[in-house]
């Protein structure tokens, strides 16, 4: 199965991604290679903004997660689309503003924010920062006085959600590093101390309640929760909270087993409880944000791999190495991750094998996937992993000192090298001696 619709098979068998033939990409460019769909992204960006003006108007903002996929020319394309941005690091609001991203649109998240990134995003005149804790807005408060600068933020609330996913995102539960909760008072006192510094300006609310989740009942009932809290600290603080920021999180096709909600499904459960809940509270209907990042570009996105060994372990398992690995993509060594993975010479051909396929680095737990189904591998084959154009890029890692694959982006066919391929000397480059 071909888990998006970026994905085709072309005259001669062969996997192509945004009307390109894979396998002469590979030749073109080399592997390990990162192979992206720009009218995929675009085309997701569109739905994205059709769905939140159809349920909500013009009161929102799509803020783009972009610790998915963070490049300058991603940026570029965010802007042509209407998108805002979410950083989370000095260096991707650094390759934002490189970029020409306005930085009316940028917020900033992150639950331990260094001072010279504070200073850096005030300067920058950003939209908001996302604060995540009492000593970060005492500390923002104190650079934005010393700017002589009046600070925009919202804050991050854990609702106490359950997002059904796994451990390691789920991120609204009150025993999460991320936010203050609200069960046990500290988000309503954190509003109070935010309303008394005099270089704040407290503007909105923000929850983010894990990743990869496909129920849209969790979402609606972090709105139902949101809005609830909105309305107390109305009515107890005489203030009204103007923005609602419901992060992210929604889920996409890594393999035939997963089931995704269409954009506007995912948009219409949440938008329909906030209207709900501020006729129930005689609220204004505040301005909306979300935090797409996996959404927008994992599927727009392969992993091309040239196989450079096939051992087969009798009775045990049988091991196919690529060219690439955790390097590349950590996310089954660190989350389990399944994907889906074809050859892209023989796209069409009846799998015939079971086998694990395993990177070059060296670890024992350096592995893409196990229990895969493949037709029959041989060394100096190409392998593609799909849905990959998330968290791979940006997770991406030296380790072993091997270098960073290469971006290319496919436009209507048209192939274009936006990330090059990583040399030796880029790896010592900052070794002083």
């Amino acid at each position: 199965m071909l888990v998006s619709d970026s994905l085709s098979v072309n005259s001669c068998g062969h996997l192509t991604i945004g009307g390109a033939d894979v396998v002469t990409l590979a030749k073109k460019y080399g592997t390990p290679l990162y192979i992206m769909d720009e009218d995929k992204i675009r085309r997701t960006c569109k739905e994205y903004m059709s769905a939140l003006t159809k349920c909500w108007g013009e009161k929102f903002l799509v803020q783009y997660a972009s610790k998915a996929f963070c490049t300058k020319y991603m940026y570029k394309i965010l802007d042509e689309e209407g998108f805002g941005a979410d950083v989370v690091s000095g260096g991707e609001l650094y390759t934002a503003l490189k970029a020409g991203f306005p930085s009316n649109k940028i917020v900033f998240h992150g639950n331990n924010k260094t001072a010279e990134e504070l200073r850096f995003a005030l300067e920058a005149e950003i939209r908001e920062i996302i604060v995540d804790n009492a000593e970060e807005l005492e500390l923002i408060n104190e650079i934005a006085a010393e700017l002589g600068k009046v600070a925009n933020i919202s804050f991050r609330i854990k609702p106490g959600v359950d997002a059904h996913t796994h451990d390691f995102v789920k991120t609204g539960q009150i025993d999460s590093k991320f936010g203050v909760a609200l069960e046990n008072g500290e988000a309503f006192d954190f509003v109070k101390s935010a309303l008394s510094y005099k270089n704040i300006k407290l503007c909105g609310v923000h929850c983010h309640i894990g990743s990869q989740i496909f129920d849209p009942e969790p979402f609606a009932h972090a709105a139902e929760l949101m809005m609830e809290f909105i309305a107390k600290v109305k009515a107890e603080l005489d203030f009204e909270v103007s923005e609602l920021n419901l992060g992210g999180g929604f889920g996409i096709r890594y393999t035939e087993e997963d089931d995704p909600r269409s954009v506007y499904d995912a948009v219409k459960s949440f938008t329909d409880v906030v209207r709900a809940q501020a006729e129930k509270y005689d609220l204004s209907l505040p301005f909306i944000s979300i935090e797409p990042g996996r959404s927008v570009v994992a599927e727009a996105g392969i992993t091309v791999y040239t196989v450079g060994s096939v051992k087969e372990i009798k009775d045990i398992r049988t091991y196919v190495s690529v060219d690439g690995g955790m390097t590349d993509n950590p996310r089954y060594a660190l989350y389990g991750s399944k994907y889906t993975m074809v050859l892209p010479e023989r796209a069409e051909e009846t799998p015939t094998e079971i086998v694990t396929v395993a990177g070059r680095n060296c670890e024992s737990g350096d592995l893409l996937g196990e229990n895969i189904h493949l037709p029959a591998v041989k060394a100096g084959d190409l392998l593609a992993v799909l849905s990959t154009g998330a968290y791979n890029y940006s997770m991406a890692s030296n380790y072993n000192r091997v270098p960073r694959p290469p971006v290319v982006m496919v436009k209507n066919g048209v192939d274009k090298l936006v990330v090059k391929r990583e040399t030796y000397e880029d790896i010592i480059s900052n070794d002083l001696i």
